[in-house]
Protein backbone atom coordinates (compact mmCIF):
# COMPACT_ATOMS: atom_id res chain seq x y z
CA UNK A 1 0.00 0.00 0.00
CA UNK A 2 1.35 3.39 -1.01
CA UNK A 3 1.14 6.45 1.20
CA UNK A 4 0.26 9.30 -1.13
CA UNK A 5 1.84 12.66 -0.30
CA UNK A 6 -0.32 15.75 -0.42
CA UNK A 7 -0.26 16.81 -4.05
CA UNK A 8 -2.95 18.91 -5.53
CA UNK A 9 -3.87 19.70 -9.09
CA UNK A 10 -4.00 23.17 -10.53
CA UNK A 11 -6.40 23.44 -13.46
CA UNK A 12 -4.62 24.97 -16.46
CA UNK A 13 -7.58 24.91 -18.85
CA UNK A 14 -10.14 22.80 -20.67
CA UNK A 15 -11.82 22.35 -24.04
CA UNK A 16 -15.36 21.16 -24.75
CA UNK A 17 -15.61 17.93 -26.71
CA UNK A 18 -19.38 17.34 -26.79
CA UNK A 19 -22.35 19.60 -26.17
CA UNK A 20 -24.76 18.55 -23.42
CA UNK A 21 -28.26 20.06 -23.41
CA UNK A 22 -28.53 19.77 -19.62
CA UNK A 23 -25.49 20.16 -17.40
CA UNK A 24 -21.88 20.90 -18.35
CA UNK A 25 -20.43 19.77 -21.67
CA UNK A 26 -18.03 16.82 -21.90
CA UNK A 27 -14.48 18.18 -21.68
CA UNK A 28 -10.80 17.48 -21.84
CA UNK A 29 -9.19 19.08 -18.79
CA UNK A 30 -5.49 19.92 -18.42
CA UNK A 31 -4.12 20.03 -14.87
CA UNK A 32 -0.65 20.63 -13.42
CA UNK A 33 0.74 18.56 -10.54
CA UNK A 34 3.96 19.61 -8.82
CA UNK A 35 5.98 16.63 -7.62
CA UNK A 36 5.82 16.94 -3.81
CA UNK A 37 9.32 15.48 -3.30
CA UNK A 38 11.13 16.91 -6.33
CA UNK A 39 11.13 20.71 -6.50
CA UNK A 40 11.36 21.96 -10.08
CA UNK A 41 9.32 19.15 -11.72
CA UNK A 42 5.70 19.61 -12.79
CA UNK A 43 3.52 17.02 -14.49
CA UNK A 44 0.76 18.09 -16.87
CA UNK A 45 -2.10 15.62 -17.22
CA UNK A 46 -4.92 15.83 -19.76
CA UNK A 47 -8.00 13.67 -19.29
CA UNK A 48 -11.65 13.40 -20.13
CA UNK A 49 -14.33 14.75 -17.82
CA UNK A 50 -17.88 13.57 -18.32
CA UNK A 51 -20.52 16.29 -18.38
CA UNK A 52 -24.28 16.18 -18.37
CA UNK A 53 -26.39 15.81 -15.27
CA UNK A 54 -24.36 12.90 -13.85
CA UNK A 55 -21.12 14.85 -14.37
CA UNK A 56 -22.56 17.94 -12.67
CA UNK A 57 -23.62 15.84 -9.67
CA UNK A 58 -20.26 14.05 -9.47
CA UNK A 59 -21.83 10.68 -10.26
CA UNK A 60 -20.34 10.15 -13.73
CA UNK A 61 -17.47 7.77 -14.37
CA UNK A 62 -14.81 9.55 -16.43
CA UNK A 63 -13.10 7.69 -19.26
CA UNK A 64 -9.79 5.95 -18.53
CA UNK A 65 -7.81 7.80 -21.20
CA UNK A 66 -5.20 10.24 -19.90
CA UNK A 67 -1.95 11.71 -21.17
CA UNK A 68 1.00 12.99 -19.14
CA UNK A 69 3.99 15.25 -19.80
CA UNK A 70 6.39 16.07 -16.96
CA UNK A 71 8.95 18.84 -17.36
CA UNK A 72 11.68 20.61 -15.47
CA UNK A 73 10.18 24.01 -14.63
CA UNK A 74 12.93 25.28 -12.31
CA UNK A 75 16.08 24.17 -10.52
CA UNK A 76 15.66 20.54 -9.46
CA UNK A 77 16.20 19.75 -5.80
CA UNK A 78 15.21 16.68 -3.83
CA UNK A 79 13.41 17.27 -0.54
CA UNK A 80 14.32 13.76 0.66
CA UNK A 81 15.60 10.46 -0.75
CA UNK A 82 13.14 8.86 -3.18
CA UNK A 83 11.90 5.28 -3.23
CA UNK A 84 12.61 3.54 -6.54
CA UNK A 85 8.86 3.60 -7.24
CA UNK A 86 6.22 5.73 -5.55
CA UNK A 87 2.71 6.95 -6.16
CA UNK A 88 2.88 10.73 -6.42
CA UNK A 89 -0.80 11.48 -6.90
CA UNK A 90 -4.14 9.69 -6.83
CA UNK A 91 -7.59 11.11 -7.52
CA UNK A 92 -11.07 9.59 -7.78
CA UNK A 93 -12.57 9.46 -11.27
CA UNK A 94 -15.91 8.08 -10.10
CA UNK A 95 -17.85 8.00 -6.85
CA UNK A 96 -16.66 4.57 -5.75
CA UNK A 97 -14.65 2.52 -8.18
CA UNK A 98 -12.12 4.33 -10.38
CA UNK A 99 -8.93 6.29 -9.61
CA UNK A 100 -6.39 8.20 -11.70
CA UNK A 101 -2.86 7.45 -10.51
CA UNK A 102 0.55 9.00 -11.20
CA UNK A 103 3.57 6.91 -10.25
CA UNK A 104 7.20 8.13 -10.21
CA UNK A 105 9.95 5.60 -11.00
CA UNK A 106 13.66 6.30 -10.57
CA UNK A 107 15.97 5.12 -13.37
CA UNK A 108 19.32 5.39 -11.58
CA UNK A 109 21.31 4.07 -14.55
CA UNK A 110 20.17 7.01 -16.73
CA UNK A 111 19.69 9.52 -13.86
CA UNK A 112 16.10 10.01 -14.97
CA UNK A 113 12.68 10.21 -13.33
CA UNK A 114 9.91 8.39 -15.22
CA UNK A 115 6.26 9.24 -14.53
CA UNK A 116 3.43 6.86 -15.44
CA UNK A 117 -0.27 7.70 -15.41
CA UNK A 118 -3.05 5.11 -15.55
CA UNK A 119 -6.49 4.49 -14.15
CA UNK A 120 -7.34 1.78 -11.71
CA UNK A 121 -10.73 0.25 -11.10
CA UNK A 122 -11.76 -1.68 -8.01
CA UNK A 123 -12.58 -4.77 -10.08
CA UNK A 124 -11.01 -4.31 -13.51
CA UNK A 125 -8.32 -1.71 -14.29
CA UNK A 126 -7.56 -0.27 -17.70
CA UNK A 127 -4.41 -0.93 -19.73
CA UNK A 128 -4.66 2.65 -21.07
CA UNK A 129 -1.60 4.53 -19.82
CA UNK A 130 0.85 7.28 -20.66
CA UNK A 131 4.49 7.76 -19.66
CA UNK A 132 6.98 10.61 -19.67
CA UNK A 133 10.51 11.08 -18.37
CA UNK A 134 12.53 13.94 -16.88
CA UNK A 135 16.30 13.54 -17.25
CA UNK A 136 18.30 14.94 -14.34
CA UNK A 137 21.69 16.57 -14.95
CA UNK A 138 24.47 14.02 -14.28
CA UNK A 139 26.02 16.48 -11.81
CA UNK A 140 22.94 15.99 -9.60
CA UNK A 141 22.59 12.42 -8.38
CA UNK A 142 19.06 11.29 -7.56
CA UNK A 143 19.02 10.30 -3.86
CA UNK A 144 17.38 6.88 -3.59
CA UNK A 145 16.20 5.13 -0.41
Amino acid sequence: MFIVPAASAQKIGDVDTAFQLIGPDHKIVVEAYDDPKVAGVTCYVSRARTGGISGALGLAEDKAEASIACRQVGPITFRQPLPRQEEVFSERMSVLFKRLRIVRMVDTQRNTLAYLTYSERLVDGSPMNSITAVPIDRATAIPVK
